[in-house]
């Protein structure tokens, strides 16, 4: 139950990188159905980020690495340089 709370209060959060870009609104989290570890952020990129914009895949989303995750609070502050290092097939 604690997770689903806590998907619903991370929901809409704006995704910022640690250069202060907003990068984009995160959608949802992938989730490892195994061991229950977040392994990805879906995002919704900014239009106005043209950074963001290389990095859409083919539904139109960007899949962000957890491992790019600095902090979570009123926005969710992920590392630029790692952006782009996802291991999933829309990246």
């Amino acid at each position: 139950m604690a997770k689903f709370s806590l998907a619903r209060q991370l929901t809409g959060k704006k995704v910022i990188t640690n250069e202060g870009e907003e990068f984009g609104r995160l959608v949802d989290v992938n989730i490892n159905e195994l061991n229950g570890k977040i392994e990805e952020l879906i995002v919704e990129p900014n239009p106005e980020n043209k950074s963001a914009e290389s990095l859409i895949g083919d539904e139109g989303y960007i899949m962000c690495p957890y491992d790019a995750v600095l902090a979570v609070g009123d926005f969710i502050i992920v590392e630029k340089r790692t952006l782009g290092s996802s291991s999933g097939p829309s990246v």
